[in-house]
């Protein structure tokens, strides 16, 4: 089963870092992604920009409206996404637990549904 591991962290806390300690984060990611790789688990992911690239669409009776930024202000930002294959639920959350950035906010872990499968419409 596809599961979206969703990673968090105060913005903040990362423009707070030396270079040196963002480098060396930076390089654990792509180990993780390494190993998740060799184990068969990893399917796509990347990091995101920072919120001040991001913006936010709505769309009312047919009119889009555009803001900047994310919609929700929250303590964390969304940073980044990997989308793992995992047996289960539990398998899920122990990968997400490798992934270098829950030491400084948190992994969302969702399974992903498969809507042709659900409308039996393959």
């Amino acid at each position: 089963m596809k599961y979206l591991c969703l990673v968090y962290y105060d913005e903040r806390i990362m423009q707070a870092m030396s270079q040196a300690e963002w480098d060396a984060l930076n390089n654990e990611c792509i180990a993780c992604r390494d190993s998740l790789v060799d184990g068969g688990h990893f399917i796509d992911g990347a990091p995101l920009m920072t919120t001040g690239h991001a913006a936010t669409v709505r769309v009312r009776d047919g009119v889009a409206a555009t803001t900047d930024g994310p919609f929700a202000e929250t303590k964390e930002q969304l940073a980044g996404f990997y989308m793992l294959e995992a047996r289960d639920r539990d398998e899920a959350l122990r990968l997400a637990a490798k992934i270098p950035p829950a030491r400084y906010g948190s992994i969302e872990v969702r399974p992903v549904r498969d809507l042709l499968m659900e409308n039996n419409t393959l």
